[in-house]
């Protein structure tokens, strides 16, 4: 078995874990809050402040989604096909939602700073759709993110000297005060994705 499967086939392992672990926990918390109407309590455990760069080259921290409930999706402009599927899904996902999909923020985090610039990540990610924020910054920033954010991501040499980017393949929901809520599986059935992003937005304050 190759190097690069082998860094794969634990990639894929750390995002099946996440996947579980979320499930279970997503069951746990929703059972104790029947009646409430709450999607989750928020899960202190993943995510947290952060300051990155756009791809316009402004600054973006956790209080510039602070107004809406964020879907959040890390990933690399060279990733060959779970990120560009991805944010085919997501475009597709946004206009399931018409005039709903602007009651949410979308935010595409780099795990590869090094190649992909703020122009770079405009490119790519606006080629989807320019409502979702290219975010990038330096090594120790996205680092620091990945860390808060519980995201796996690591280096993978190429035999032709080059390298490619393992990482999380989830698509992260976060409650408007930037709380974990939820995840969509890489792959997930659209019903299922759609009811999830329509429970975020039903459930988010009515200030949002």
């Amino acid at each position: 078995m190759s190097g690069l499967k082998l860094f794969r086939y634990v990639a894929w392992a750390a995002v099946a874990v996440l996947a579980v672990v979320s499930g279970v926990l997503v069951y746990q918390q929703t059972a104790g809050n029947k009646g409430t109407g709450a999607l989750i309590e928020p899960l202190a455990a993943i995510g947290g402040p952060f300051e990155l760069v756009s791809g316009t080259g402004e600054t973006v921290t956790d209080d510039t989604f602070s107004t809406k409930p964020t879907v959040m999706f890390f990933g690399f402009t060279f990733c060959p096909d779970v990120c560009p599927t991805t944010l085919s899904e997501l475009q597709g996902w946004m206009a399931e939602l018409g005039p709903d999909a602007d009651k949410l923020n979308y935010a595409f985090v780099t795990v590869d700073p090094e190649r992909d610039t703020p122009e770079v990540m405009r490119d790519y990610v606006w080629a989807f759709d320019k409502r979702i924020v290219p975010l990038t910054g330096s090594r120790e920033q996205i680092d620091a993110m990945l860390k808060a954010y519980r995201v796996y991501s690591k280096k993978v040499p190429l035999d032709d000297g080059d390298y490619t980017m393992d990482h999380s393949a989830a698509v992260y929901l976060m409650s408007a005060d930037n709380k974990f809520v939820g995840t969509i599986a890489y792959g997930e059935a659209e019903e299922n994705a759609l009811k999830k992003l329509r429970r975020l937005i039903d459930n988010a304050p009515a200030s949002s």
